[in-house]
């Protein structure tokens, strides 16, 4: 699995997750983050396993990408399972990695409010927001957990009012904002809970 091209210059999200197994508040997250950060491309990160999380029901790394690329129905989006290639477990890893091999693309993490509110519980993780730009994309009954969670409390002055979002890849880290969009119901934790026999 080659890890995807980031040209000079280039706006790239970088969007983490499970996907286990994707669905369409997925890709609403992922389509509100190129539209309101104005990306050129965004690579969904299809993890090998979140050391946060059971690994007790999770698909197959190959067959998760493949169903997210699926859903992207976009040449800009690409699902990638490149953690596994680089061997890299946590974010900060991927994150040091990827700045390390393309130190002159415009790299921006993108993540779910639940992902903000469970932030200081990941590895290093003001060392993340040292490295890239971060920008919460909202998600059903998560924003107050999110905005009043740790980290959103500790990188309190680092945030961008989110009407500039577009600014946030020309922002040097630390810097997020808070993406407010209309929001899916969808979750994979759900979803796997229907199809149990």
């Amino acid at each position: 699995m080659a890890t995807p091209a980031a040209p000079a210059g280039l706006r790239i999200g970088l969007m983490g997750g499970s996907f286990n197994p994707p669905h369409a508040g997925h890709v609403a997250v992922a389509r509100a983050a190129m539209r309101r950060l104005e990306l050129d491309r965004l690579w969904l990160l299809v993890s090998p396993g979140n050391p946060l999380k059971s690994h007790n029901e999770l698909a197959r790394l190959d067959d998760r990408v493949t169903s997210l690329q699926r859903l992207l129905h976009s040449r800009r989006m690409l699902a990638t399972g490149i953690e596994a290639r680089l061997g890299t477990r946590y974010t900060v890893d991927t994150l040091a990695v990827l700045r390390r091999r393309f130190p002159a693309a415009r790299f921006v993490w993108v993540m779910g409010a639940d992902g903000l509110a469970e932030m200081h519980r990941w590895r290093n993780w003001r060392e993340i927001a040292s490295l890239v730009a971060i920008a919460v994309v909202d998600r059903p009954r998560w924003r107050f957990k999110a905005l009043a969670s740790p980290a959103a409390r500790t990188l309190a002055r680092s945030r961008l009012d989110e009407r500039l979002a577009a600014r946030l890849p020309f922002i040097e880290p630390p810097a997020w904002t808070y993406l407010s969009i209309r929001l899916s119901p969808q979750s994979s934790s759900a979803i796997r809970a229907r199809m149990r026999p």
